[in-house]
């Protein structure tokens, strides 16, 4: 009687640590999930000297990727929605960071298919991530959006979370500033990897 007592007892003390485990790890990932990457120093106007070109006609929008970032493939699927509702109404560079050291070739992983499958989209590597730095980009997935003017408009993330597919703020408001050059919004949170 007293051994099943004990059973019983333990039985009961293993499924509370279970259950509690398993409810911190939820929380954890929860939290991540929610939790922003770095904000972009983006500078307020196109830099001089800048490696890439700004369109003097149309917005010209900068997406910062860390190649092997498994965060940035929602960016990419939100940046399709963006560019099928824009079309050619804006230039869009996707820049992927090769950091020193690595070999050649080690940007084009599957996020770099991802990209080249979007209509108008332009890939550059970013040896060194120097156009990155330039730009003041820290997180994956970062985007800004720059008018012809070469006033920055915009400054974020264009999810609503890590690997949050669906509509967000950030899409939202780069599709308003492509479509009609105007927002009440100019910044939002980016959720990413560390582009260094």
């Amino acid at each position: 009687m007293m051994r099943t007592q004990n059973s019983k007892s333990r039985h009961g003390v293993l499924v509370t640590l279970w259950f509690l485990t398993l409810s911190a790890c939820f929380g954890i990932l929860t939290w991540y999930s929610n939790a922003p990457g770095r904000a972009s120093a983006a500078p307020p106007s196109w830099p001089a000297h800048s490696k890439v070109t700004l369109d003097p006609r149309r917005p010209t929008l900068l997406m910062f990727i860390h190649p092997h970032c498994p965060c940035t493939k929602s960016s990419l699927g939100e940046l399709a929605k963006i560019v099928s509702r824009c079309e050619n109404k804006a230039v869009y560079e996707c820049v992927f960071v090769r950091p020193q050291g690595t070999p050649e070739g080690w940007e084009r992983a599957d996020l770099w298919s991802t990209a080249s499958a979007i209509p108008f989209v332009n890939r550059i590597v970013d040896v060194d991530g120097q156009i990155t730095r330039h730009f003041g980009a820290q997180t994956s997935g970062a985007v800004q959006l720059y008018l012809p003017d070469g006033k920055l408009a915009f400054s974020g993330g264009i999810t609503g979370g890590r690997n949050h597919d669906g509509d967000n703020l950030g899409a939202d408001t780069v599709t308003e500033w492509i479509l009609t050059g105007q927002s009440e919004h100019s910044e939002t949170f980016v959720f990413g990897c560390s582009l260094f």
